[in-house]
């Protein structure tokens, strides 16, 4: 029975997602509209509904902060920026992501 690919590249984009939400938010404290603007300008879609659980998620583990910024169209905005533990997580993962990268491209370059 052939793989379903659709499942696959659903569990790709999960698995960057988190990595890809903090590289966002490392460049300049950000509001979830904006990152979610980010992500879809790089072709990885997400959903208000699933950005919330994730962002509160790295809070409640020390990797995000937050501060309220008031706003000129509406109520208070929330503006989410890494911590010192943050940068820290992401230079892991940047690492992490290095590796994987290389080995994919390692063995895209093998011929059989």
């Amino acid at each position: 029975m052939p793989t379903n690919t659709d499942n696959v590249k659903s569990q790709m984009r999960k698995g960057i997602l988190e990595y890809c939400i903090l590289l966002i938010i490392s460049k300049k404290p950000s509001y979830v509209s904006d990152i979610i603007t980010e992500l879809k300008n790089a072709h990885l879609i997400v959903v208000e509904g699933t950005l919330y659980p994730l962002l509160s998620r790295l809070k409640n583990g020390g990797l995000l902060a937050y501060q309220w910024q008031e706003s000129v169209q509406g109520p208070p905005r929330k503006y989410y920026e890494l911590t010192d533990e943050g940068r820290s997580f992401l230079a892991e993962l940047d690492g992490a992501w290095n590796e994987v990268n290389q080995t994919v491209t390692a063995i895209k370059k093998f011929k059989v």
